[in-house]
């Protein structure tokens, strides 16, 4: 979770991407023609080239974004909890999506002006959050090093793409997964991220003034709405913080959820109701969100699913110059970012995206009808995507379930941009 994704902020709004839409377009519509009666017949997988693999992950483990409102419900985090794990130490530097300095980051600006119990600023990745991502770089390495010979055992750019959001954590996530991916490497490894205002890493609320207004009030609004409201009411009453109203099942579950995971002494009636306090923090999201709402998961998630997307078009694309692709694609995201995705591709399991939790989006092609596939992973399980056969989708599918949410730059630009009908909230600073 990041500061601003449920609540309005205001930065000036400026481009997000280069637009390629109508060649996009028309390779999509290429791709998505009916096919005949003999692909519906079962793909052998021992045919199945591995071309191209996009990973979208949650950082790892870290201090909670803001405190619980009384001293003694709160544990101490001190700085040893941030000491660095030898085997996760690798070089890299940090770059605009054009290669010039990395952008100012105003998310670790407001984190530093938090300081937890203990000593540590809020929102800091721990040493349990390095293991975490350590562990996933060595699980890719295994997967795609190791098992199958996809990508060389050393990092080579041209193999390779990883951008993350300009947020310290995601940066050094991204410093941990490459250390359990590629171990023993020389040399800065560079790290693409952007400025805050056209980030799309997350559903960009400052950026985007329909979602913005869409969600204007809601998080407000979702604590009165039944069950939320009656069990909200139980968990602070127990915790004897009833009269803390900017408490609500988000606040709770991080802190829960932060605690838990490095197995700090948390508040008894956390504990107690941990698995209420996960739903409802869900419900409330889904309810700010309107997740059901086709524009407003467009608007949070559609331009990155436009690059996901574009990736995949540049793969299978024969006029596609040597060199323009990667085999690997890393995208260091947050929770906010994994939940829409998840629902846009129909495989949300309605429990809070974990910390290092991944998205894994494979690529393949048949060797011998040519055919393309999309296998899809969440948390290392296969998935099956809304509209598709079976946990092998043939790509035309696949792309028809993406293109619902899909925005190209202009078309996120203008959605953002329409005004819209009054009464959707009660107003939120």
């Amino acid at each position: 979770m990041i500061p601003g994704v449920f609540r309005v902020r205001v930065w000036a709004p400026v481009g997000v991407l280069t637009s390629l839409a109508y060649c996009l377009h028309q390779r999509r519509v290429a791709l998505a023609e009916p096919r005949g009666a003999d692909d519906r017949s079962p793909v052998d997988p021992s045919l199945l080239e591995l071309k191209m693999v996009q990973v979208v992950f949650r950082h790892g483990a870290r201090s909670p974004l803001k405190p619980l409102p009384q001293e003694e419900q709160q544990v101490e985090w001190k700085p040893q909890l941030l000491e660095v794990p030898p085997q996760t130490q690798f070089d890299y530097t940090v770059t605009s999506l054009a290669g010039g300095l990395k952008p100012h980051s105003p998310f670790d600006a407001q984190y530093r002006e938090t300081t937890l119990k203990g000593g540590v600023f809020a929102g800091q990745l721990t040493q349990v959050g390095m293991q975490q991502m350590f562990a996933l770089g060595e699980r890719l390495r295994k997967s795609y090093v190791e098992d199958v010979p996809f990508l060389s055992p050393t990092f080579h750019p041209l193999e390779v793409f990883i951008r993350s959001s300009n947020i310290y954590r995601n940066l050094e996530s991204t410093r941990c997964l490459l250390a359990g991916l590629f171990q023993r490497q020389k040399g800065p490894i560079v790290i693409h991220t952007d400025e805050a205002s056209s980030e799309v890493l997350y559903p960009n609320y400052q950026n985007c003034w329909n979602l913005q207004e869409r969600t204007r009030g809601r998080r407000q609004a979702a604590c009165l709405q039944p069950g939320i409201s009656e069990d909200l009411k139980k968990v602070k009453e127990e915790m004897g913080i009833a009269g803390s109203n900017g408490v609500d099942f988000l606040i709770l579950l991080d802190n829960m959820a932060a605690e838990q995971e490095h197995g700090l002494p948390s508040c008894p009636t956390l504990k107690r109701f941990a698995q209420m306090i996960e739903q409802r923090a869900v419900d409330t999201a889904l309810y700010v969100l309107q997740g059901e709402d086709r524009e407003s998961l467009q608007m949070a998630v559609g331009p990155f699913l436009h690059i996901l997307e574009s990736n995949l078009l540049s793969a299978v694309d024969p006029a596609t110059l040597p060199g323009k692709t990667r085999k690997l694609y890393l995208y260091a995201a947050h929770d906010v970012t994994l939940m829409p995705l998840l629902l846009a591709l129909g495989i949300f399991d309605h429990k809070w995206p974990p910390f290092a939790g991944d998205l894994t989006m494979e690529l393949h092609q048949h060797q011998e009808s040519r055919a393309w596939f999309v296998r899809l992973y969440y948390q290392g399980k296969e998935q099956v995507p809304r509209g598709c056969p079976d946990r092998l989708c043939p790509l035309d599918k696949f792309l028809n379930t993406v293109s619902v949410y899909t925005l190209s730059p202009e078309k996120y630009r203008t959605l953002c941009s329409q005004a819209q009908a009054m009464g959707r909230g009660n107003g939120e600073d």
